[in-house]
Formats: structure tokens, C-alpha cells, sequence
């Protein structure tokens, strides 16, 4: 279902959290709502899901405006990040609760119960308490329970966080391939910029409750609205000229040799060998370092051309980039 946001808004107190943000999800589009801790990201998913109270504004889900309904009442399911399974239960009935608690009959609830736990290849641990799982399994019971019910839109509140970064990377093909496979409308929160760019269709970076871009995952990276976005997404420089900032992908910067006309100077004052590319922090005339006093620029090299042509901390060499490279931000 699509899902829509219409001056949604959420204030505790003096504070507030969101502020008028506008949104429209497409029905069947999985959407990551990205930005730093405390930028109104979780408590905009919880009013989607009726876990919040609207201050004003409207929550619209395919064709009804549900902004005044309780959670059970509006299509969708919650996957929190803390797993919450039932230690008591295995992993059958863990997933099947929600649906015992409906009414449904025995029989049945646990024949659904298994489709979910076969969705998400847990099928054969079924038998099993939480205790016994991994965290990644827990994770999958988690998401077997929040699809049992069958919503329409499923949210998730930043449910990789808990895995360690082989898991996250496992889990993140698994829920793509998962809401592909059911057609339904996902809506992820996350801080990591990478999970948002790898699983989603619509990045929603939010900053201080307000949404600075909305876009597809590449146009975000590619051609990022603000500054903010810029320096949050990562892999940009971003630059203060006259005319205005700019933002240049760190792997289009060109040193050295390559550098070209109108280079600037500028000393190394990093250098960090990643594998497969080499990071080179450098300090350049004329541009100031961010406010968090990491170097003014950075150049990422693949690791044979910087084999080819190396720098070393302290030398000074020549920094540029193509005038194709730089992308022109909002103020």
C-alpha cells in the first residue's frame, strides 16, 4: 500500500521531534528513513505504526487516513529493534502468538506459523527457545512474527543494529529478497548509510526532524541536495568556493601529476590502506577543515594507482577535480 505523510509532526513538550514533513512511499517500495541519533527518524516510523501519538498532521495508508488509529487497525506490523521473543516459547510459537491471540484456530496458526519460519529459512529450528538461537536467528523469528499476521507495510526499527557486520550483511540480501518476494511496502529506519544505499528504493534523510532529501539511492549519492547530505552520506568532499559549495565524490579527486590546471596545494596528512583502495587525507590552501577536524579533503585511490604513484605523510603535492566532477548544493 502507498503510504502517506502529510505535515506530520510531533512535538513533546517545547521539543520538536518532526516537524510538518511531508512523504509519499509508493505501494511495494522499500524506503530507509537515514539520519544521525535524535533527527525524529524512529518517532516519525512510530507514528506510521500508532505507536506515537500525531501532534497534527495526517498518516495515510492506501486509502484511509489513520493518523487517530490504533496500531492493530491500520495494515501495518512493527519489527523493534530489541527481538523481544517469548523465552518461554519456541520458535513455532513465538510466531504464531499473535494469531492465538486472534482467535485463530491451533491447527492453523501453526501452519502459518511454519510458511513465515520457511520464509526466512528458520523452518528446521522451529522446535527451538530463543536462548538456543543466534542473535541473526533471533532476528529472522522476529521478522516470521511481524509477516505472520499479513501487513500490508512492515516496519523496521534499525533491525540490523544488533548483528555484527558479516550478519548485517547476510541480513540485508535476506530482507530485500524477502520484501521482493512478498510485494509488500518496507519502511527501515537506520543510521548506517551504507545499509540505507544497499536495501532501499527511497533514502529519507532526516536532519533535526525536518527531511533534507528524498530520492533514489543513487541520485542521494550522486547529487546530494545539501551540504548535510553530503557529508552524512559519505564518499564527498564537500567545498566552500565564492560561487558557492560543492560536493566532489572523493574518488574523483585527482592528485599529483593528475592533478591538472588550477590545482591547489596541499600536504598529507593521511593515509589509510583499505584493500582495494587507498584513503588520502589532505590539508589544502584556501579550504577549512570540517567541524569535526578531520582533514579538508579526502581522495580515495585504488590501491594499483597509489601502488604506482605513492605519497607519504607531510609531502606536499598538487590536489584537483574535473569541473564534471563538482556538484553545486543548496545553501
Amino acid at each position: 500500500m502507498d503510504v502517506e505523510l502529510i505535515r506530520l509532526t510531533k512535538r513533546y513538550g517545547d521539543t520538536l521531534a518532526v516537524d510538518a514533513i511531508d512523504l509519499k512511499i509508493s505501494s511495494g517500495a522499500y524506503c530507509c528513513l537515514l539520519g544521525p541519533s535524535g533527527c525524529g527518524k524512529t518517532t516519525t516510523l512510530r507514528m506510521i505504526g500508532g505507536h506515537e501519538a500525531v501532534s497534527s498532521g495526517d498518516v495515510v495508508i492506501g486509502p484511509y487516513s489513520v493518523g487517530d488509529a490504533p496500531p492493530a487497525g491500520r495494515g501495518t506490523a512493527m519489527m523493534f529493534q530489541s527481538y523481544a521473543l517469548f523465552p518461554h516459547l519456541n520458535c513455532r510459537d513465538n510466531v504464531a502468538f499473535s494469531l492465538k491471540m486472534r482467535g485463530i484456530a491451533k491447527a492453523e496458526r501453526q501452519a502459518k506459523a511454519m510458511a513465515m519460519l520457511s520464509l526466512v529459512q528458520m523452518e528446521r529450528l522451529a522446535e527451538r527457545l530463543p536462548a538456543q538461537l543466534s542473535g541473526g536467528q533471533q532476528q529472522r523469528v522476529a521478522l516470521a512474527r511481524a509477516l505472520v499476521t499479513g501487513p500490508k507495510v512492515l516496519l523496521l526499527d534499525e533491525p540490523l543494529s544488533a548483528l555484527d557486520p558479516f550478519l548485517r550483511g547476510r541480513m540485508r540480501v535476506e530482507l530485500k529478497r524477502i520484501q521482493a518476494e512478498l510485494g509488500l511496502t518496507f519502511i527501515h529506519v537506520t543510521h548506517s548509510q551504507e545499509e540505507a544505499i544497499a536495501l532501499s528504493d527511497l533514502v529519507v534523510v532526516m536532519r533535526g526532524g525536518r527531511i533534507e532529501q528524498a530520492a533514489d539511492p543513487r541520485t542521494v549519492f550522486e547529487r546530494p541536495a545539501t551540504a548535510f547530505v553530503a557529508r552524512f552520506i559519505g564518499g564527498h568532499n564537500v567545498i566552500s568556493l565564492p560561487e558557492g559549495p560543492i560536493a566532489v565524490r572523493t574518488d574523483r579527486m585527482r592528485l599529483g601529476e593528475d592533478a591538472g590546471q588550477g590545482a591547489r596545494r596541499a600536504r598529507v596528512v593521511a593515509v589509510e590502506y583499505q584493500g582495494t583502495s587507498v584513503l588520502v587525507g589532505l590539508d589544502a590552501d584556501g579550504i577549512e577543515r570540517p567541524a569535526d577536524g578531520s582533514s579538508a579533503l579526502t581522495a580515495v585511490l585504488s590501491d594499483h594507482a597509489f601502488a604506482a604513484h605513492p605519497f607519504a605523510l607531510g609531502d606536499t603535492i598538487p590536489v584537483g577535480w574535473d569541473e564534471a566532477a563538482a556538484h553545486r548544493l543548496d545553501a
